[in-house]
């Protein structure tokens, strides 16, 4: 399947891959720039610690001449001394370049991948999504950075031990010719397989991760359900599929450079040979074979390196063109140019006017021909059978879908004519699954209005009755959650979230079965802690339970596709 793939892939699409990747190494081209001065000063300084070998043997030992022996002992250690600095310099500056790209392509598809609607999200794998986002930006990164620089001095240290072998001996240097096109044909037969393996490779990977985001979070249920054997039983059986492709691409990337090393033995050990007869015959000198096959040894190892980028460039393309797979995936609801930003005043008024939406993979509509009117500040409650489309109307709200025919407004502007900073700022949504993040209570509340100062958070928890729980945490408000708050009783949860949404200060606020998760008991004080707050709002209770509905202005019915309102009739709990 995957051969098959990779032998339709479209060379253009690579190519604007490549155009992609490396619009973020071009800002950066001083700093690559003394990168490969530095890189040609230090492969100056290897070539020549070979000649400084021969010199020794030939200058200063097999001629008895101490001085120029210690000479040439002085000058190997300072040039060591001098490649050792110029190492070090040289891995630090290329570690900080390294890091701000892999930072800046990461932060680029980051900022991609929070533009995609709830959609995108419900058809991928998290586990893949965050296994593109490490480890395959991670792979382009290496190539885009470390290929340029592995590429220049693989070819200053080919040049520069070519000249030098040639001048020490022709004749031998012809062993170079023969054995460069052996390797590039071996290495042109490897680089599919290694291509195909890869990609596989990365598939498994996605698939553990996947599993892992899958079934930790749910650790709980699946303990309550007596599953965990099973579940473990899942993981080893990905484990070793895992496991047997990672083996079959090791295997592959072995043969793809053990053979070209056997190649460079045997050409070694032919120099051995032709040049230790000449050494017997007394035509040539020892420190002059020991040199060449120093040489020998540099040329082909820029040789192996410059016809591993061939076959690197197949394993990187399959990272790039997973990545790419994310960057280019469609934006659903973009922020047209003439949307205005601004902080006017929201009364909170509300209509649908002949709306009209499905989603891409039903036939169903969710909204067909769809009109509604929902006053400023009233209360409404929302129904409907379950999966007919209610959290779909509040995403329209949000503007993480826009309606195909028909259009949404807010004081009677379209919602496509408001910025998306403006909207969502006037509409606080509070769903049944309560967002908390790894940090303090007071990050929690502050997060949808971040430049909140400390006497309004402490206001805002004041208001939403958290007084309680932040006198019992030890550091109160500056007491740090654990992982999505799971600590905290369901109720506290919902009051974090209001407390949240008054410094959002929205004029509309939905309640998305937000109270669900609780007795009917805290529902009661949340609700009414709501319409208290946020009395004089325009609010929208989703909710199945009758008792969390009472007191609406307005009851509205999402059935058939169709919004039927009516007003509510008085009721008592």
């Amino acid at each position: 399947m995957w051969a098959k793939l990779i032998r339709h892939q479209d060379p253009g699409e690579l190519r604007r891959g490549f155009e992609w990747l490396y619009g973020f190494v071009r800002p950066h081209w001083r700093s690559v720039a003394r990168l490969l001065l530095l890189s040609l000063a230090a492969t100056l300084l290897v070539l020549l610690q070979p000649w400084l070998t021969k010199m020794l043997i030939d200058d200063g030992l097999l001629a008895r001449d101490y001085p120029v022996l210690l000479s040439i002992a002085t000058a190997m250690i300072f040039v060591g001394i001098v490649g050792t600095v110029l190492a070090g310099v040289n891995r630090l500056l290329h570690t900080r370049l390294s890091g701000t790209i892999l930072f800046a392509l990461r932060s680029d598809l980051y900022r991609h991948l929070q533009s995609l609607s709830p959609a995108f999200y419900g058809r991928q794998r998290m586990g893949d999504l965050l296994s593109r986002i490490d480890g395959d930006v991670a792979e382009i990164q290496r190539f885009a950075v470390d290929s340029l620089f592995s590429a220049v001095s693989s070819v200053i240290g080919l040049v520069g031990a070519i000249v030098l072998m040639v001048s020490l001996s022709w004749q031998l240097s012809l062993l170079v010719l023969v054995l460069v096109p052996l390797e590039f044909l071996w290495l042109r037969w490897m680089r599919r397989k290694v291509e195909i393996r890869t990609r596989a490779v990365r598939e498994r990977a996605a698939d553990v991760s996947s599993f892992l985001v899958e079934t930790l979070p749910a650790m709980k249920f699946i303990q309550a359900s007596r599953r965990e054997s099973d579940e473990r039983e899942r993981l080893d059986r990905l484990g070793a599929t895992y496991l047997e492709d990672l083996l079959q691409l090791q295997r592959a990337e072995f043969f793809t450079h053990a053979v070209p090393s056997t190649l460079t033995s045997m050409t070694r050990a032919a120099a051995f040979v032709i040049g230790g007869w000449w050494i017997v015959e007394g035509s040539w000198q020892l420190g002059g074979l020991i040199a060449f096959s120093t040489y020998l040894g540099m040329a082909t190892g820029p040789v192996n390196s410059l016809l591993g980028l061939y076959v690197a460039v197949q394993r990187m393309s399959v990272s790039l063109m997973r990545v790419r797979e994310l960057r280019e995936a469609r934006v659903d609801v973009a922020e047209t140019p003439e949307a205005a930003a601004g902080d006017r005043p929201w009364a909170g008024r509300i209509e649908f006017d002949g709306v009209v939406f499905r989603h891409d993979d039903r036939e169903a509509p969710v909204l067909d021909r769809a009109t509604l009117t929902i006053p400023a500040g009233s209360k409404v409650a929302l129904t409907g059978a379950s999966g007919v489309g209610k959290s779909t109307l509040v995403d329209l709200l949000h503007r993480h879908y826009d309606p195909a025919q028909g259009v949404i407004t807010l004081d009677g502007i379209d919602l496509r004519q408001i910025a998306f900073a403006d909207l969502r700022r006037a509409v606080a949504v509070v769903s049944q699954d309560i967002v908390l993040f790894r940090g303090t209570v007071a990050d929690n509340i502050r997060y949808a209005a971040p430049a909140a100062d400390e006497a309004a958070v402490r206001e805002a928890a004041r208001r939403a009755g958290l007084d309680g729980l932040i006198a019992r945490l030890p550091r109160g408000l500056d007491t740090s959650l654990g992982e999505r708050g799971q600590q905290l009783s369901g109720g506290e949860r919902q009051r974090i979230a209001v407390a949240r949404a008054l410094l959002q200060d929205p004029c509309v606020l939905v309640l998305d079965e937000a109270t669900s998760a609780v007795d009917e008991a805290t529902e009661a004080q949340v609700i009414a802690a709501v319409d208290t707050l946020f009395a004089g709002r325009t609010r929208i209770l989703i909710s199945h339970r009758a008792a969390t509905l009472v007191g609406c202005d307005l009851r509205v019915r999402l059935e058939g596709a169709r919004l039927e309102a009516e007003p509510a009739i008085a009721e008592s709990a």
